[in-house]
């Protein structure tokens, strides 16, 4: 997978809520635009559905990352706020059935479908659908809180990922920084998503692209 391929993704879990425009002007130059949703039970904290984003003016594409216990219920909503990417756990719907309907409701909403993974979730758990799926995130932390130390053992997974499915689009989340960033690369990640490391930082646009060329 060519490094001219990586995407950088800044969730905006790390951000200021009070100035999310302002927060958002200022990463720019990154490629896609996360939203961490949360709803207290699948993951312990609570977190903002669509109407966070509703007014927001952004040329990213957004990208939904449903960390809830039914996904296919908070479908609609981001569509509505023309989310580009949604993404929902493995850990929440176990049944293929189930999540071939989402996958479904997904494309027909006009959006790419992911399926993600928590640290201790085999690849194996999501044989069924890594055929139907536009991405796979291989989480690098525990879900839930953003600013978590990065877990070295599911690089991993992204390398056994990536022997086998050499075009698929492979997202990280957690712990990611310049340093961390390279071994997600090395391994085989094109897609990394940063909170914490992007929006504590002073120079933003500098930040992300330390995760680009690192």
């Amino acid at each position: 997978m060519s490094s001219s391929k990586i995407l950088i993704t800044p969730s905006i879990l790390s951000c200021n809520l009070t100035r999310l425009q302002e927060e958002v002007d200022t990463i720019s130059s990154a490629d896609w635009l996360q939203v961490d949703v949360m709803d207290g039970h699948f993951v312990p904290n609570l977190s903002f559905g669509a109407a966070v984003v509703k007014n927001l003016k952004t040329k990213l594409p957004l990208d939904i990352h449903l960390m809830v216990s039914n996904p296919l219920e908070r479908l609609k909503e981001f569509f509505a706020v023309g989310a580009k990417h949604i993404t929902f756990h493995a850990e929440a719907v176990t049944d293929t059935a189930d999540r071939e309907e989402i996958i479904a409701h997904i494309r027909k909403g006009g959006a790419g479908a992911g399926i993600a993974i928590n640290p201790g979730t085999p690849i194996s758990a999501i044989d069924d659908v890594i055929g139907d799926v536009d991405l796979v995130l291989v989480m690098s932390v525990h879900p839930g809180f953003s600013g978590q130390s990065f877990i070295p053992e599911v690089l991993e997974k992204v390398k056994a990922l990536r022997k086998v499915h050499p075009e698929l689009m492979i997202q990280m989340d957690g712990g990611i920084d310049a340093l961390t960033a390279k071994d997600c690369k090395r391994a085989g990640a094109n897609n990394l998503v940063a909170a914490s490391y992007i929006f504590n930082a002073q120079d933003r646009k500098a930040a992300i692209e330390a995760l680009r060329s690192a």
